[in-house]
């Protein structure tokens, strides 16, 4: 662990990003252009005391996780993310890892984007990032692990996670998901995490393997999907999806296709997130 190299390149990146680019208005009192050490704490989900030590060179050996967390804080590079784990001591997440991190330009844009609902997912559907407005529509789906990361497993062996969806529209939202798994399978043939996936879905649900056994492939693109919201009810949804040249991110953008949908987006920021159920909602 290269300590002050460390502690050199965290204290330049934090310096080098204006508060707007994550959403952080920027008051007149300010007397920095770029980020204070509790805004990059926030961000990350760790206490100031550790970004203080960390930035002094006196900080104990940070995980992987905590490097993660830093590295979309600070909207890093895929270049200055490796940088930032090597002066760790910690090798570089391998491909399917590094694809668990959310795109530094995808987070420009989830900020900019504000309070239109938003989302990063993976190509496997793993939801890797998510503006405030869309926690909101969805809840926090950032802080799931193992097989439960995914959206489509999720979907297949949870009731809970299906009811989010209309019952009428859930084969729709079925095929979709397992369409584009299909088409992110034949794009890594090969891949033993995505082989893994595969076969621990067909163990757990007969519907998954019915779905798989039809071959349907489908890259999502754009769609209008009806969310059934614990606490606004019935919003109908236009979904955007962006896919980065390599298709390994995606950008999800959520917009209300009537003027009751747009109302109740409204309603729901004046509500907020306190005691919104994250546990089992779906995001696509």
């Amino acid at each position: 662990m290269q300590r002050d190299q460390l502690a050199d390149f965290l204290r330049r990146r934090r310096e080098a990003i204006r508060p707007a680019e994550v959403g952080i208005a920027d008051g007149p009192r300010r007397r920095t252009t770029g980020l204070r050490r509790e805004e990059v704490a926030m961000l990350a989900g760790m206490s100031v005391d550790y970004v203080v030590r960390l930035e002094q060179g006196r900080s104990s050996q940070p995980s992987p996780q905590l490097l993660g967390a830093l590295a979309r804080a600070l909207r890093l590079s895929d270049d200055e993310r490796d940088h930032l784990f090597h002066l760790a001591g910690h090798r570089p997440p391998p491909a399917d890892g590094a694809a668990r991190l959310a795109r530094a330009g995808l987070m420009r844009m989830l900020d900019l984007l504000g309070e239109t609902p938003a989302l990063v997912l993976s190509d496997l559907g793993e939801v890797l990032a998510q503006n405030r407005a869309a926690v909101l529509v969805t809840g926090d789906h950032t802080g799931f692990s193992g097989d439960q990361r995914y959206v489509a497993y999720r979907w297949f062996t949870d009731a809970a996670a299906r009811a989010v969806a209309p019952v009428e529209e859930q084969e729709h939202y079925a095929r979709k998901l397992v369409a584009d798994l299909r088409a992110a399978a034949g794009r890594r043939t090969g891949d033993p995490a995505v082989a893994g996936l595969i076969e621990r879905l067909q163990a757990a649900s007969a519907d998954f393997r019915r779905l798989w056994a039809e071959h349907e492939v489908a890259v999502r693109r754009a769609d209008r999907k009806t969310m059934l919201h614990p606490r606004v009810g019935r919003l109908l949804l236009d979904c955007e999806t962006l896919i980065t040249p390599d298709q390994s991110q995606q950008l999800l953008v959520l917009t209300p296709a009537d003027a009751e949908t747009r109302e109740r987006l409204d309603l729901l920021r004046v509500l907020g997130i306190e005691d919104f159920p994250t546990e089992s909602r779906s995001a696509q």
